[in-house]
């Protein structure tokens, strides 16, 4: 599902951007962290998003030079656990819930018209507001249990970790996200501005990272570091078999 395809590029974004501004040196709490040189907050914050083992992952903006629209909204672990959705605005919204091996989707009927013109609104009445259940190898899942764990947003950070380059970092003075205060490190390179803002206090996570200028443009906020994903799943009521639904094709729906 083309819905799928946008939240995974938005995962992907995430630590891409997240990758452009930071590099690796042990991280560890530092409530003097704006006392820091703009390169050693940048480590820090790094190595601070890749030893956490669950976080909540906030994007929202466009993604690709396509420019589609949209936003997630996941708590996602290492475990390959996750819960929330993705909205694309007009074209519709997916929530999605993965446990273990099982995986759980509830489109909404804009996303069954926008994204399946042929047969969408079939779907869509016999869910009646119900999840379509799989199990998480399907291979129609694929895409959705990809961005769904957090060693995949890991491992994209890790493998494109020698692409870092703490050139041209600039820190800029203390403020707040959300209340808690920040310091901001910025990188400016072929009219993209990206800028982290990472905790002043306690373990320098990077808890928001904006895109302007470029073929991303958003912000992803990232908070709930090491707490669980929540464990509630939709019950047998709430949910109808995916193979019942759409058959035993292994096309992308």
């Amino acid at each position: 599902m083309s819905g799928h395809r946008w939240a995974a590029r938005a995962a992907a974004g995430a630590a891409v951007v997240a990758l452009t501004v930071t590099g690796g040196t042990l991280a560890q709490a530092d409530d003097d962290i704006d006392t820091l040189p703009a390169e050693e907050i940048a480590e820090r914050a790094r190595d601070a998003l890749l030893d956490a083992r669950s976080l909540h992952l906030s994007a929202r903006g466009s993604v690709g030079a396509t420019g589609e629209e949209g936003s997630v909204d996941l708590t996602l672990d290492r475990e390959g656990n996750c819960a929330g959705g993705v909205d694309m605005g007009d074209d519709g919204s997916v929530e999605i819930v993965k446990r273990g091996d099982d995986v759980w989707l509830k489109p909404d009927a804009a996303f069954w018209k926008n994204h399946v013109p042929i047969g969408g609104s079939t779907f869509d009445k016999i869910l009646d507001g119900r999840y379509m259940k799989a199990g998480a190898d399907d291979p129609r899942m694929l895409e959705v249990t990809e961005f769904c764990d957090l060693d995949t947003f890991r491992e994209l950070m890790t493998d494109n970790a020698g692409d870092a380059d703490f050139d041209g970092l600039t820190k800029g003075a203390r403020t707040e996200v959300n209340g808690a205060p920040t310091v901001p490190v910025t990188r400016t390179e072929g009219g993209e501005r990206v800028t982290a803002h990472v905790a002043a206090e306690g373990t320098p996570y990077p808890v928001r990272i904006t895109v302007r200028g470029g073929d991303e443009e958003g912000t992803v906020d990232f908070s709930g570091f090491d707490r669980p994903v929540p464990t509630a799943t939709p019950s047998a009521d709430e949910t109808v078999d995916i193979t019942a639904l759409l058959g035993r094709s292994v096309k992308p729906v």
